[in-house]
C-alpha cells in the first residue's frame, strides 16, 4: 500500500503537527452547504476531526482500501474511474492522493468530470522542496519504493487545473507551527523551502461558446432609415399640398 508512507509520517512529531494544521485548514475551507454532495478521494481515518458527519450526511469517502471514518459513507474503488455521474459533486477533497496515484492525471480528469459547474476542489500535497519530507522519505524507504518520482510541484498542479478550466481561488503553505493562505496562484518564495506541504483550492468554470455568424443587423438599420426618410418626405408633400 503506497499510502503507508503517509500514515507513517503522521505518526512522527512533524507529521502530527502537519496533521493538526491540515485539520484546521480543512475546517476553514469546507464552506459548502451540508445538503450538498461532498466527495473525498483517499481516506485518512481522522475525518471526524474536520467534518461533522451528523450534519454532513452526504459526505462520501472514496478509497481503494475502504479507509476512512466509520461515521461516513465509504465507497471502495479506483480513483481514476469514479462510479459517479457527471456534474453531481459540489465539493471534492484530495488529501495526499495524487502523489501516490500512478494514474493521477486520469484521476484529476475524473474529478473535473464529476464536479458541477461552480463546484470546488481542494488538493493537498507534500512540498517536494521540503528537506523534512525528503528525510522522512529516506527513513521509510520500504513504504515508498514505488513513489520515488511522484513528488508534484504546486505550479504543475495549477497547470493541470488551468487546462481543465479551473480557476485558482487560493493556495496555502503548511509550516511547522502555522499555515499561510494566499489568494490566487502559487508564488515561489524563500519561505517555500521551509513548508512541509501545500494546498490548492479551485473552482470549476464552464464557459459557453457563442457562435459568430454573418452580421445582418446593418441591413435592417438601413431599411429602417429608408422608411423614416420615405415617411418624412410624404409628410412634407402632404403639408405642401
Amino acid at each position: 500500500m503506497k499510502r503507508k508512507f503517509l500514515f507513517a509520517l503522521y505518526q512522527s512529531p512533524r507529521g502530527k503537527l502537519l496533521k493538526a494544521l491540515e485539520t484546521q485548514y480543512l475546517k476553514r475551507s469546507i464552506t459548502v452547504s451540508c445538503k450538498q454532495q461532498q466527495l473525498q478521494v483517499g481516506g485518512l481515518g481522522w475525518e471526524d476531526d474536520f467534518i461533522d458527519f451528523s450534519l454532513y450526511r452526504k459526505y462520501c469517502i472514496f478509497d481503494s482500501h475502504s479507509c476512512g471514518s466509520d461515521n461516513s459513507l465509504r465507497v471502495q474503488g479506483r480513483a481514476f474511474s469514479l462510479p459517479f455521474q457527471s456534474e453531481t459533486i459540489d465539493l471534492a477533497i484530495l488529501p495526499h492522493i495524487l502523489e501516490f496515484d500512478h494514474r493521477r492525471f486520469e484521476t484529476a480528469r475524473e474529478i473535473a468530470r464529476v464536479l458541477k459547474p461552480g463546484g470546488e476542489v481542494i488538493i493537498i500535497n507534500f512540498n517536494p522542496y521540503s528537506p523534512s519530507v525528503r528525510y522522512q522519505f529516506i527513513l521509510d524507504r520500504q513504504w515508498t519504493h514505488s513513489w520515488r518520482s511522484h513528488f508534484i510541484r504546486c505550479n504543475r498542479i495549477v497547470d493541470w487545473l488551468n487546462v481543465m478550466n479551473f480557476e485558482i481561488l487560493s493556495t496555502a503553505e503548511f509550516y511547522l507551527d502555522s499555515y499561510q493562505i494566499r489568494l490566487g496562484k502559487c508564488a515561489f518564495t524563500p519561505h517555500t523551502l521551509l513548508s512541509n506541504a501545500y494546498a490548492i483550492k479551485a473552482v470549476k468554470r464552464e464557459y459557453t461558446v457563442i457562435p459568430v455568424g454573418k452580421v445582418t443587423h446593418k441591413k435592417k438599420e438601413l431599411a429602417a432609415a429608408r422608411n423614416i426618410i420615405e415617411t418624412s418626405s410624404k409628410k412634407e408633400q402632404h403639408w405642401t399640398k
